[in-house]
């Protein structure tokens, strides 16, 4: 009988602690008005939305930087693709818990890995700092949003974190 390898037990530990950190974000804090307002976030957020439509304020309101929105936008949808070849590539499924703690919002696919919301969410407001505007705002917009994804239940932790990263090194990848 051979003993498994020293990082296979490391793997355990971290799922164990990617289910515990999700059970807490999804049993703490929730109220209806919170629930809706992140539900309405998360909505926001579906395949990069809210960060094409900042961009494409932004372009269509200042000339001199439509170039730079215009950037954004495309790695924001390049975020997207790649984001989704990972998805099919790896094939994580969505987190479920007991019954009693159902999603709490829909979602387009039954893959969890990487967040999709976090991705995009962070090459988004990279992007769109270094088109010019407030990057803290953006920043926390995009926490907000990929942090909902598993008080919705619908991401594990480790997916929001995999995603940011991916987001953000595609965003510093593309700006100049």
């Amino acid at each position: 009988m051979h003993a498994a390898p020293a990082w296979h037990s490391g793997l355990r530990a971290l799922a164990a602690l990617d289910l515990r950190l999700l059970r807490l974000l999804r049993t703490r804090g929730h109220t209806p008005a919170v629930e809706r307002a992140l539900i309405t976030l998360a909505q926001s957020g579906e395949n990069g939305f809210l960060w094409n439509a900042i961009a494409t304020v932004g372009g269509t309101l200042s000339a001199r930087r439509r170039d730079d929105y215009v950037r954004a936008i495309e790695i924001v949808l390049i975020t997207l693709a790649l984001n989704t070849a990972v998805k099919y590539t790896v094939r994580r499924a969505r987190p479920v818990l007991e019954e009693e703690l159902p999603a709490l919002t829909p979602v387009l696919s039954g893959r969890s890995y990487p967040s999709a919301h976090a991705s995009t969410s962070f090459a988004g407001a990279r992007a769109l700092a270094a088109a010019g505007l407030p990057g803290a705002p953006l920043h926390a917009v995009a926490s907000a949003m990929a942090l909902s994804r598993p008080y919705l239940g619908v991401h594990y932790p480790t997916d929001v974190l995999a995603g940011a990263l991916l987001g953000d090194a595609v965003a510093r990848l593309m700006t100049p």
